[in-house]
């Protein structure tokens, strides 16, 4: 069986030039810094267990990041996931590249249409994706459907007052699945021997 993914060129020149957290965090004018940092220290302690559920047993995973240092979704989201990244240890590999650096992967991340960020994408060793997520988290658009749908649309989970802790999991339960399908998927089993 012969695996393919034909981005996979796209991704690896893509990830080879983008940037760490900490240099695309300097990137940012003073203010979108100070934005950063207060986001950074307002994240909510991770479960006890996150590192176990992060633990790629030997894979390596390269996450993508599509993201706006002036965005304000970037600065609520991108945290969570640099965080989630360091906690999975040195064979989660995070880079960031801006929006509108390279068209073609703006282009091939678009949501609806629109070039929307963050877009994060989860890459084997091989560059090939594992999956995509991104934009805005489900706990936000929830809230966001109460605000603009109005009362008539209750939705479960939404306006809960723990939406940071609440978008913080799910981004949690995203890696975990991204890190899952690496351990599992055939041909990094037959190469790791597992």
């Amino acid at each position: 069986m012969s695996y393919l993914d034909v981005r996979s060129d796209l991704f690896r020149r893509v990830f080879g030039d983008a940037l760490t957290y900490p240099a695309y965090l300097a990137t940012g004018n003073g203010r979108e810094r100070a934005a950063w940092a207060r986001a950074d220290a307002a994240l909510p302690a991770l479960p006890a267990d996150a590192r176990t559920r992060l633990d790629p047993a030997g894979r390596i995973v390269n996450v993508l990041c599509l993201s706006g240092i002036w965005c304000g979704d970037c600065v609520r989201s991108v945290p969570i996931v640099a965080r989630l990244a360091e906690v999975a240890g040195p064979s989660v590999d995070l880079r960031l590249v801006d929006r509108d650096a390279i068209p073609e992967l703006r282009d091939e991340l678009r949501v609806l249409g629109a070039m929307r960020v963050p877009m994060v994408v989860f890459l084997t060793e091989d560059f090939h994706e594992i999956g995509r997520y991104g934009d805005r988290p489900l706990t936000v658009y929830r809230d966001k459907a109460v605000t603009e749908l109005g009362a008539a649309c209750p939705l479960p989970g939404s306006a809960d007052g723990g939406a940071l802790a609440a978008e913080t999991d799910e981004w949690l339960d995203v890696f975990e699945r991204m890190i899952l399908m690496a351990r599992l998927a055939p041909p990094l089993r037959v190469r790791h021997g597992d």
